[in-house]
């Protein structure tokens, strides 16, 4: 009996120490918390605004070239490298209107650093380049200029404060009162992502639109995405998508996705496919525009034939100016053309512009024959 009472007592008190026990080890399988990384509430608000886009195609390049590959009509103006335009070596990308008597462009300031500029066509000269103002603070780099054909809307790609991956696409317009841009403005989605975006482009006589990404591409590498802008902005439904699906759609995971009209689709491509035509056309080395005879012997159509650099320079602009006068031209014709059929209201308008642009003309003749002896001469004394 003693002894029966001895091992209740001891199971009595190991009983505490065994539930004690078994607690802790129940508490040591417990599982940490871990805290999800919270998303920039930017990108959320961005995704939830997602324009609504058709994209027709998609093209993978080299970045340096980008502007190869984008099919621009005249009417549109013109795309090149900043190389191009000022006939001589530099970095960037450079931007000519229509009437061939306003450029945008890029290239370095003295931090190296890409900034955008413009400058006007006037007596036949080029102005000197002015920096733009009033695009936005915190934009420490900037490039890939782009104006609609109203003059007034500018898109072009920077990075800052208000990017939300390297480079972002942002828009602004023109205050012809101030003369000056407004605070320029992130697009958004799809356009813009968390990596690098570039260009955005609308040749608005074809209906075709471009923007560049390195979004989900190897170093060096970009994806050219072809859509068909739309007249207004229209942004997906929100509660008719999951948000894995808007998700999909703002990082454009398929381009398929954005199918929604096949017709319009197939038009869209038979338009850029024309395009690509015609700058085929354009480019064949049997084009006048880049065609320069340098003596009895010798005719050069190409900036690889010449000797002399600073020859090579002047063949440069010299082309880049016979575009512009033949886009002129046919601005030109348009414009005599809408003269006959406009009303008295509207002929003084248009006669204005006619004079200005027949000043154009003149001007680019003279700066047309400047250049060809410039040329010539400078080549002559390498060959000779």
């Amino acid at each position: 009996m003693k002894f029966r009472n001895i091992a209740i007592l001891s199971l009595a008190l190991l009983l505490p120490l065994t539930m004690s026990a078994q607690k802790k080890k129940k508490r040591a399988k417990k599982k940490a918390v871990v805290e999800q990384p919270q998303e920039d509430p930017r990108i959320t608000s961005m995704r939830e605004m997602t324009q609504q886009i058709m994209i027709i195609d998609s093209i993978v390049t080299d970045k340096e070239q980008i502007l190869a590959h984008l099919r621009i009509s005249s009417e549109a103006g013109a795309l090149m490298t900043t190389s191009d335009f000022l006939g001589k070596q530099s970095s960037g990308s450079a931007f000519v209107n229509e009437m061939g008597n306003k450029a945008y462009f890029s290239m370095p300031d003295d931090s190296l650093r890409q900034q955008l500029f413009t400058s006007d066509l006037l007596g036949g000269e080029w102005s000197s380049p002015q920096r733009l103002q009033g695009l936005g603070e915190g934009m420490t780099e900037a490039s890939y200029p782009f104006m609609l054909t109203d003059g007034i809307t500018f898109y072009f790609a920077a990075k800052g404060e208000e990017s939300i991956g390297g480079y972002d696409i942002f828009f602004t317009r023109y205050d012809s009162r101030n003369s000056c841009f407004f605070k320029a403005e992130n697009i958004g989605m799809p356009f813009n992502s968390e990596a690098n975006d570039y260009l955005y482009a609308i040749d608005e006589y074809n209906k075709i639109g471009y923007f560049v990404s390195d979004r989900r591409q190897p170093e060096g590498k970009v994806c050219i995405y072809v859509f068909i802008p739309a007249e207004s902005r229209q942004t997906y439904d929100v509660s008719a998508y999951t948000e894995q699906q808007l998700r999909a759609l703002s990082t454009i995971s398929r381009i398929a996705d954005t199918w929604s009209n096949e017709k319009e689709r197939k038009a869209a491509i038979a338009r850029w496919k024309q395009i690509g035509k015609q700058q085929a056309v354009n480019a064949n080395p049997k084009d006048p525009a880049t065609l320069l005879v340098i003596n009895d012997a010798l005719t050069y159509g190409s900036s690889k034939e010449f000797r002399s650099q600073d020859a090579a320079g002047f063949y440069s602009q010299l082309v880049s100016v016979r575009r512009q006068l033949e886009t002129l031209n046919d601005q030109l014709d348009k414009l005599r053309i809408l003269y006959q059929n406009a009303t008295k209201a509207d002929r003084k308008s248009l006669s204005n512009e006619i004079l200005q642009a027949e000043a154009d003309v003149l001007q680019l003749k003279s700066r047309i024959k400047s250049l060809e002896k410039q040329a010539r001469n400078a080549e002559l004394k390498v060959i000779n």
